[in-house]
């Protein structure tokens, strides 16, 4: 029977892949310290989980508005102002979504065509190119080379752009780098779309997540909303991966095809889950929970960055992240793979990592170190990580 080619064209997520060999060798008896997963390590709020208790005791177990509710738009929109200092229309411009990837999924579908380029700066989490081939379009990898702290210099946009060039997709704070761009550079990009009549896609779920500067909303420019389309979720800043609900924030006639997209593919977030995610919003709380969260990863990227100095490894080079909770951690100088690297120091050290190979080209020789893990094992995982780096 015929199988859709297009398929053929990705591969399976790296990060699962390595999570499912993890827990094989766990069900062996190995004792593996994994930091190969972008889950926090805290749990959800109990408050988060009794308003959702209390939703499904009072019968919202049916079906709900594929919009969203009123109240959750509301609560969403109210954080864009609060965090992003960004206003959008809660009725006609916000879409509530199964998640962060749902919300891209139903961005791209809303303004991708069969054979329109987009462009995805390399490195970058491998599921943004990956929908955007599942969705036929033609994925140009813009180099954000290591040097250049993983940002690409801006005359690689200008050089990559075709004619037929749709799309930018961005993420930042970076997943696997941690790196973001300054304000002056994302306004120079805006004005780069809107000369070549670009849409701009940005997935900020780790906007929240930063250790100095805060990192500016791909859409707080003038002009800027009318080309941008927002992706976000509660899963990473509010410890709710597994709840599966995000939300999307663009121009209304976006939000009117995602919705088509969104009620075609899910119907829509069950009610109870849309109940707890506008507590945790909302919640002046809750709000200091996910502030006490940023500082303790806060904590473990000072952790790391002393262990760095103390092992004195030229053979583990570190740069420290400036969002979100990983370490993109160089070992070119071993002149290996970064599947091997990883695949040896799973084998031979018992810690699980992610191949810098699985976010673009960009990425080979690297590793990714997630520290969204207890401060006992991230500090034991990279000790580990430069004693196997320093025998070879």
């Amino acid at each position: 029977m015929n199988l859709n080619t297009q398929f053929e064209l990705i591969r399976q997520s790296a990060t699962v892949a390595m999570a499912d060999r993890i827990l094989a060798l766990k069900a062996g008896g190995r004792n593996i310290i994994g930091l190969q997963v972008g889950d926090p390590d805290y749990g959800t709020h109990p408050a988060i989980a009794e308003a959702a208790l209390k939703a499904i005791q009072s019968g919202l177990t049916h079906y709900g508005p594929s919009r969203g509710y009123p109240d959750l738009r509301e609560a969403i929109a109210a954080k864009l102002k609060r965090d992003e200092n960004v206003i959008y229309d809660p009725a006609s411009e916000i879409l509530v979504t199964h998640g962060g990837i749902h919300a891209y999924y139903t961005a791209m579908q809303s303004i991708l065509n069969p054979g329109d380029d987009v462009l995805i700066p390399d490195p970058s989490w491998a599921t943004h190119s990956n929908m955007a081939i599942m969705l036929r379009g033609n994925v140009i990898r813009v180099p954000a080379p290591a040097e250049n702290n993983f940002i690409p210099h801006f005359e690689s946009w200008e050089k990559a752009l075709t004619p037929k060039t749709r799309i930018i997709v961005l993420n930042y704070p970076s997943n696997p780098t941690g790196a973001y761009p300054t304000r002056d550079y994302l306004q120079k990009l805006q004005g780069f779309a809107k000369a070549h009549n670009l849409w701009i896609v940005s997935d900020e779920v780790y906007g929240s997540l930063y250790y100095g500067g805060k990192p500016t909303c791909a859409a707080a420019f003038e002009g800027a909303k009318e080309r941008t389309i927002l992706v976000n979720s509660l899963s990473k800043s509010y410890a709710m991966t597994g709840w599966r609900v995000g939300f999307l924030a663009a121009p209304a006639s976006v939000i009117d095809n995602a919705l088509k997209a969104g009620q075609n593919s899910i119907t829509c977030v069950a009610p109870f889950i849309q109940k707890a995610a506008a507590f945790a919003l909302t919640d002046p709380e809750i709000q200091q929970v996910t502030a006490r969260m940023r500082a303790g990863y806060a904590h473990r990227r000072e952790s790391v960055l002393r262990i760095a100095r103390e092992l004195e490894s030229d053979k583990v080079l570190v740069t420290p992240p400036q969002g979100a909770f990983y370490f993109f951690l160089d070992l070119r100088p071993l002149k290996m793979t970064s599947l091997d690297i990883c695949e040896r120091i799973l084998d031979e050290a018992g810690v699980g990592l992610v191949p810098g190979s699985a976010f673009g080209t960009q990425g080979e020789g690297f590793v990714r170190m997630c520290i969204a893990a207890s401060d006992e094992d991230v500090e034991n995982g990279f000790r580990k990580i430069v004693e196997w780096a320093e025998r070879r």
